[in-house]
């Protein structure tokens, strides 16, 4: 086991580049732009999954657990890095997965195949039963029927979630006026915010329609210098528009920089809506997080090619 551990650390870079953005947009107003190229630390635990996960592991395995249980939706980032940690932890995995209509057909879903091949283990409920997930009496059922397990939410959002978010930010890190996320469960923006510079305003760009994250978020974040900016979502989690797609196609080919579909995509092209729309004022720096979750792209390109919609460049 232990030599699983040394490997894992070997294989990750907690401390990630900062790389800097050109674009004519970017010069003509002033503003610079950087990358924390967090989807650099490993290509199947990238970006904010291994955050969230790090601490998680650890206490896992201090409390003598072998098994590892989560919840996610089809496209979920968290289920495919909980599958493989557990893999290279020497821990057996179950995914809960939302849509029961997935049980017949998750061979043709890239990202819970790949689940499956780093031994994760699936049972597929309705929507209405996933409302259900926090509930006790629901984990209860799980646990007579899977035995003992350390349970890990929906996103991996936890107090040790947050503890290891607020890593992401560095000392070398201080010299920026604005750090922008994506945002799903919070989870996220919540450490991001605690570890941020007195200086700074951090902001949010949630992936899903609705306010309701504001109160989630609240339950970690111990500053109120954060703000979630709320008109990019396209639609809701894991929608897209061909304008999305061009956006993201368009952006690999000026930067030489991938975005996902569903959460850095969407941040990248609110933020540079934001910029033309001179929301920043000249000279601010913005460092912007890539949280990863790139292997979503395989998955959303099969969905596109049956709508017959253009494919987004790998």
């Amino acid at each position: 086991m232990a030599f699983f551990f040394v490997l894992l650390l070997l294989s990750m870079q907690e401390t990630t580049e900062n790389q800097q953005v050109h674009l004519d947009i970017l010069a003509q107003k002033g503003v610079d732009l950087f990358l924390k190229r967090e989807d650099r630390i490993h290509p199947f635990i990238s970006g904010n999954k291994y955050r969230k996960l790090k601490y998680n592991l650890e206490e896992a395995k201090t409390q003598g657990f072998d098994t590892l249980l989560t919840f996610g939706g089809a496209f979920s980032n968290h289920i495919a890095a909980t599958a493989y940690a557990g893999k290279i932890h020497g821990l057996n995995t179950i995914g809960i997965i939302r849509g029961e209509e997935l049980a017949k057909k998750w061979q043709e879903n890239s990202t819970l195949k790949q689940a499956h091949s780093h031994g994760m283990r699936f049972k597929f409920i309705s929507r209405t039963s996933y409302r259900e997930k926090s509930n006790p009496e629901f984990l209860e059922h799980l646990k007579e029927e899977f035995g003992a397990f350390y349970s890990l939410p929906e996103g991996g959002t936890n107090p040790l979630a947050i503890k290891g978010c607020e890593e992401i930010l560095r000392t070398t890190d201080a010299d920026f006026d604005i750090v922008c996320c994506a945002v799903g469960t919070g989870g996220t923006i919540a450490g991001i915010s605690n570890a941020a510079f007195d200086s700074q305003k951090v902001l949010g760009f949630p992936a899903l329609k609705g306010d309701f994250l504001q109160e989630d978020i609240c339950k970690f974040a111990l500053k109120e210098n954060w703000e979630l900016i709320t008109g990019y979502h396209f639609g809701g989690y894991a929608k897209i528009t061909e304008e999305l797609i061009h956006f993201l196609n368009d952006f690999k080919i000026e930067t030489h920089i991938p975005l996902d579909p569903i959460y850095t995509g969407k941040m990248m092209y609110g933020i540079l809506d934001l910029i033309q729309k001179d929301y920043f004022p000249p000279q601010t720096k913005i460092l912007v997080v890539h949280s990863g979750g790139l292997q979503g792209i395989n998955g959303m390109n099969r969905n596109l090619q049956k709508k017959n919609l253009p494919l987004i460049n790998i």
